[in-house]
């Protein structure tokens, strides 16, 4: 999953990313509101985590600007500012949460993966297709009720393509979301599909992660085999 951190306090957006990174996301930081509205504009993010506070531009006009213009990737607010009538303002203009600081890693997580939930339309934590199960709170995959032994990556490019079931997904954008600045024909890529769907195959009897050539990649369900 790809992030997007809009925080101008730099020791805290670094420990932030690191954090998250942990997690597996990929977090890009912008450290004032224009330079986040740039990002935000021309990037495809998963979710976007916005400071109101900001150098440039504030955070609640850099919000208005993106649901003006269409941008409708998920928007959780982090800031300091714990007044009820700051939170309904940035939910009134299409925040779809708020998180005041300090806050704890974590419950910060939690939240990002409740949002991208709701955006994907899901409403349990866990994805599910046919007997494929992925928990991207604690990040495993099983099939059956059997654990697929998963690198940091593959786990990566597993969830990605599973939470765009039943779309086929590109290597571009793949590489756009799981890794900073990897050409999409890279071999790097095609060594991760490889092994990812060797352990796949390794659990269960058919081949679950197929390839549409020269679209991408998607989940294949029973009922279309």
């Amino acid at each position: 999953m790809k992030l997007l951190l809009i925080e101008d306090n730099k020791e805290l957006a670094d420990s932030v990313k690191k954090g998250l990174e942990e997690y597996g996301y990929q977090v890009d930081i912008a450290y004032d509101g224009n330079d986040g509205e740039e990002k935000a504009f021309v990037n495809l993010y998963d979710c976007i985590l916005l400071d109101l506070n900001l150098p440039g531009k504030d955070g609640l006009d850099v919000l208005h600007f993106l649901r003006n213009n269409g941008i409708e990737t998920p928007v959780l607010i982090i800031s300091a500012r714990d007044h009820v009538e700051e939170k309904v303002k940035g939910l009134n203009l299409g925040a779809d949460d708020y998180l005041v600081k300090p806050f704890h890693l974590n419950e910060l997580h939690a939240r990002i993966q409740t949002l991208i939930r709701r955006f994907h339309g899901r409403s349990q934590p866990v994805i599910q297709i046919d007997d494929l199960m992925i928990d991207p709170m604690n990040r495993t995959a099983t099939i059956n009720g059997k654990m697929v032994k998963l690198s940091v990556k593959e786990f990566d490019i597993l969830e990605y393509i599973a939470q765009k079931h039943p779309r086929t997904v590109s290597a571009e954008e793949i590489a756009e979301h799981i890794y900073d600045e990897l050409d999409p024909q890279s071999s790097v890529l095609r060594v991760h599909m490889i092994k990812l769907r060797k352990k796949l195959r390794e659990v269960t009897d058919r081949d679950i992660l197929m390839t549409r050539r020269g679209i991408g990649y998607y989940i294949a369900c029973k009922e279309n085999e």
